[in-house]
C-alpha cells in the first residue's frame, strides 16, 4: 500500500512540474520607467525568441524552469532565473549603456566602400542552410479604416544556391479576419512572404546605394553609435539635387565583424511630393514607405530577428477618384534552427500571402508566438472578427 502511495506521489509531482505555465514580462527603462519596445527576450532552455511590443510586453509558455535573457541594442543585457517569474506578470528593468559616442568616424575608405563590404559579408554570413519559425501578421487599411487582418505561424527553410538564399515555406497555423472589396488591387492582399524573406537575406534593399552612380544621388556619412561602443551608424540621404532618389537609409552595424545589426529605410519627407504624381487609371502614388529590419548575432549564428514594413499609396480610379491603401507587415522570428524539417511537396505553401488560405487554428498561437498584441491591436482584430 505504501508503495502505491509513493508511486502516486511521484507521478503526481511529475505531472505538476511538467505542466505548461503561461508567463508575461514587461520590459522597462530603469530611469524613465517607460516600456521598451523591440527588446529581445530569449528563453534559454527552449531557445524561443520573443520581442516586446509597444507596451514592453512579451508572453510565453514555459514547462519547468529556464533562465531568461533580455537584451536591446541600447541597453545592458539582463539574465534572470525563471524562479523570479510570477504568473501574473513580471517587470524587467534595463539600464541604458552610457557611452555617448555620437561622433563622426574617419576612415581611409569611403562610406560606400564600407557599405559594400558589410553588405557582402552579411549576405555571406546569412547564406547557410537553416530554418526559421516565424510569426507573421498583416494589418490592412482602406481609406483610413482597418478592413482586414491576417496572421500565421510559419516555417521558412533556407537553401543556398550560388551564394544566395532561397526559401521554402510551410504554414503551421493561420487565421484571417475582415472583408476587402473585390476591386482593390491584388497587391493589397499581402506581401509575398517568400520574396520578402529572400530580400531580407539577400539584402536587395541596398542595390540602389551600392551602385557606383549612387554618389551622385546620395550623401553618405558614418558616426559612432550614441550608446553602443561596438556599433557604427551609417546614414544615406538623397541630395537636394537628386531627381530620382527618395529613400533615406540608416544602417547600424558591427564595425569589427562587419555585420548589419539593423537597418531602416524611409521615404524622405517632402521628397515623394516633389516627384510628379501619376494620373493614369490604376497608377499608384506612394505617400508613405517604411522598412525596419533587425538581425540577431548569437555566437556563430546570424539570422533575421524581426521586420516591419509599412506602405501607403493612392490608387487612381476612374473620374480622377482615388482609394488610399495602407498595409503593415511584421515578421518575428521565434526560433532558429540549423536542422532541416522534412515535408511532402504537397505541404509547401506556394501562394504569395496568407490572404486566400483557409483558416487553420489549432492553438492560440498568436498569444505565444513571439509578439504579443497590444490592447489596441487586440481590439482592432476583435472588431474585424466581428464583421464575419
Amino acid at each position: 500500500m505504501k508503495r502505491l502511495i509513493l508511486l502516486f506521489f511521484i507521478f503526481f509531482n511529475v505531472g505538476v512540474f511538467a505542466q505548461n505555465d503561461t508567463y508575461s514580462i514587461v520590459v522597462k527603462d530603469i530611469e524613465t520607467q517607460l516600456p521598451i519596445e523591440n527588446a529581445t527576450v530569449v528563453i534559454l532552455k527552449t531557445k524561443q525568441i520573443l520581442l516586446s511590443n509597444e507596451e514592453g510586453k512579451v508572453t510565453f509558455v514555459l514547462a519547468g524552469g529556464s533562465n531568461v535573457q533580455v537584451s536591446e541594442t541600447n541597453y545592458e543585457n539582463v539574465t534572470f532565473r525563471w524562479a523570479s517569474l510570477k504568473e501574473s506578470g513580471f517587470e524587467v528593468y534595463l539600464k541604458s549603456k552610457d557611452n555617448k559616442l555620437d561622433e563622426v568616424v574617419l576612415s581611409k575608405e569611403s562610406p560606400q566602400k564600407v557599405l559594400q563590404k558589410i553588405v557582402s559579408n552579411s549576405i555571406k554570413k546569412l547564406a547557410v542552410s537553416s530554418r526559421l519559425k516565424v510569426y507573421v501578421r498583416e494589418f490592412f487599411m482602406l481609406d483610413n479604416k482597418y478592413s482586414y487582418y491576417n496572421d500565421g505561424l510559419v516555417n521558412f527553410q533556407f537553401a543556398v544556391n550560388q551564394k544566395k538564399a532561397s526559401t521554402t515555406l510551410l504554414v503551421e497555423q493561420n487565421r484571417s479576419y475582415g472583408l476587402i472589396e473585390t476591386d482593390v488591387s491584388a497587391d493589397l492582399k499581402g506581401y509575398n512572404l517568400n520574396n520578402i524573406m529572400e530580400n531580407y537575406y539577400n539584402l536587395n534593399y541596398f542595390n540602389a546605394v551600392l551602385d557606383s552612380k549612387a554618389k551622385k544621388e546620395y550623401e553618405f556619412g558614418v558616426k559612432g553609435h550614441p550608446i553602443n561602443k561596438d556599433y557604427f551608424v551609417m546614414t544615406i540621404t538623397p541630395l537636394d539635387t537628386s531627381k530620382e532618389a527618395v529613400d533615406s537609409f540608416e544602417i547600424v552595424y558591427d564595425a569589427e565583424k562587419k555585420l548589419i545589426i539593423e537597418f531602416s529605410i524611409i521615404i524622405t519627407p517632402g521628397k515623394a511630393a516633389v516627384i510628379e504624381d501619376k494620373t493614369k487609371e490604376g497608377a499608384k502614388n506612394v505617400t508613405r514607405s517604411v522598412v525596419k529590419v533587425n538581425y540577431r548575432l548569437d555566437g556563430l549564428d546570424y539570422y533575421l530577428l524581426s521586420s516591419n514594413e509599412e506602405i501607403a499609396y493612392d490608387i487612381v480610379l476612374k473620374d480622377n477618384k482615388t482609394k488610399n491603401i495602407q498595409v503593415r507587415n511584421n515578421f518575428i522570428t521565434t526560433n532558429y534552427n540549423k536542422q532541416k524539417f522534412t515535408y511532402k511537396e504537397s505541404d509547401v505553401f506556394k501562394e504569395k500571402s496568407l490572404f486566400n488560405k483557409k483558416n487553420k487554428i489549432l492553438t492560440n498561437y498568436w498569444d505565444l508566438s513571439g509578439f504579443t498584441a497590444t490592447e489596441e491591436e487586440k481590439n482592432l482584430i476583435s472588431a474585424l472578427d466581428f464583421k464575419l
